[in-house]
């Protein structure tokens, strides 16, 4: 029976047991609208807040802070969205790094043809940006910074805390989407300075179509959803109650298990990248060698395509996901890889291997095994490629 391991938890994250048994009665007993004033809707409503509690305890927050949203996504949009439609009148313009993720980019490049400014700015060879570099683009017409914490793709994570200093000393709002971060390692809203901040369920061992966005208290944000008074009145919508009750389950085991879960991910990750690295020449780490989430494993391979790579490891079992665009549909190569200085050559070459709870030594001695006899099987059908 071929083995099958799953090294793409940066992408999803299977459901938690303890989760999965935690939604079921919301599938069947507890079916109220928690908008209701009798016993059923009453119910469902409790429980809604012991969620909120639990994702504001996991991040440092108070539960009012906390919003219930569809995703990261509209988590991303709404923060952004909601501040410039809020701030208008005191400025138009935004800073973001050239490395987000594209339910930023693509908000900022929407706000760009409505008017506002954004200022892209660049991150050096590990994906790092410097907060001097902050400090310079901040203008008197800045509303909004907005940086993730830690890239999907390469595993850098930024210096958020020492951003958050100066954009809070300048009296700019800042964002952030945490959602590689949040359950991963350490996650809290004061020490990091943040206004705004975004979270996935499913990046966590929750559901997949529920998130979260942090808004600290006082914040000056414009709706974005009409049409009810759910969430405070800040977003309408009968809420996701299977979804939200996954969240904060999920929250309550990565608050429980943290310590653990950063100590298995990592020694799990660095015996996957010292292995590649010793096993397979012309081969480079992509990401913060030590400022790095501690499942994140992307490299880049010379003479090969990353896809072919992509097909040949699930052949053998092994799920995980390319530095290279090519399976979205797009000829480009990630817009990540580029910005760190990659050529487009090196960057199609690329392979993200995440790893997760589920995970063992076992795995990571199975790719080590079947990963260096792939990679010269695909070399040697390369022209460029010369022992």
């Amino acid at each position: 029976m071929l083995k099958r391991i799953y090294l793409d938890h940066a992408a999803t994250t299977p459901v938690h047991p303890e989760v999965r048994e935690a939604v079921l009665p919301f599938m069947g007993e507890y079916f109220g609208n928690p908008s209701s004033v009798h016993s059923f809707g009453r119910e469902v409503k409790k429980a809604i807040e012991e969620a909120r509690e639990k994702v504001a305890s996991l991040v440092g927050a108070k539960p009012e802070e906390i919003i219930f949203t569809s995703g990261a996504t509209e988590s991303d949009n709404w923060a952004i969205f909601g501040i410039a439609k809020a701030n208008e009148k005191k400025g138009n313009h935004i800073i973001t790094s050239n490395i987000e993720h594209h339910a930023v980019g693509d908000a900022c490049e929407m706000l760009e043809k409505m008017g506002f400014e954004v200022t892209y700015l660049p991150v050096d060879e590990n994906g790092l940006l410097h907060p001097e570099q902050v400090e310079a683009a901040i203008t008197e017409k800045t509303i909004l910074v907005t940086i993730m914490h830690g890239n999907n793709e390469i595993g850098t994570i930024q210096p958020i805390k020492e951003i958050g200093e100066i954009v809070k000393a300048k009296g700019v709002y800042f964002h952030t989407d945490a959602v590689q971060t949040t359950g991963q390692i350490p996650v809290n809203v004061n020490e990091l300075k943040v206004d705004l901040m975004s979270i996935s369920a499913h990046k966590m061992y929750g559901l997949k179509g529920v998130g979260a966005l942090y808004v600290r208290k006082g914040t000056k944000l414009g709706k974005f959803i009409y049409g009810g008074a759910q969430e405070r009145r800040k977003r309408s919508g009968t809420e996701n109650i299977v979804g939200i009750i996954s969240l904060g389950k999920a929250a309550e085991i990565a608050q429980r298990e943290l310590e653990q879960r950063m100590a298995h991910n990592t020694k799990l990750r660095d015996k996957l990248i010292n292995g590649i690295l010793e096993k397979i020449p012309h081969v480079r780490l992509n990401g913060d060698r030590e400022k790095r989430l501690p499942n994140n494993v992307n490299m880049s391979f010379q003479y090969v395509e990353g896809e072919s790579l992509l097909l040949n490891l699930d052949l053998k079992g092994i799920a995980a996901s390319s530095g290279s665009a090519c399976t979205s549909g797009s000829l480009d190569p990630s817009h990540v890889l580029l910005a760190i200085g990659l050529s487009h050559e090196i960057a199609h070459g690329s392979l993200r291997m995440t790893v997760g709870s589920d995970n063992t030594e076992a795995d990571i001695d199975y790719v080590l095994e079947v990963l260096p006899e792939i990679m010269d099987r695909l070399r040697a059908m390369s022209p460029l490629y010369n022992k």
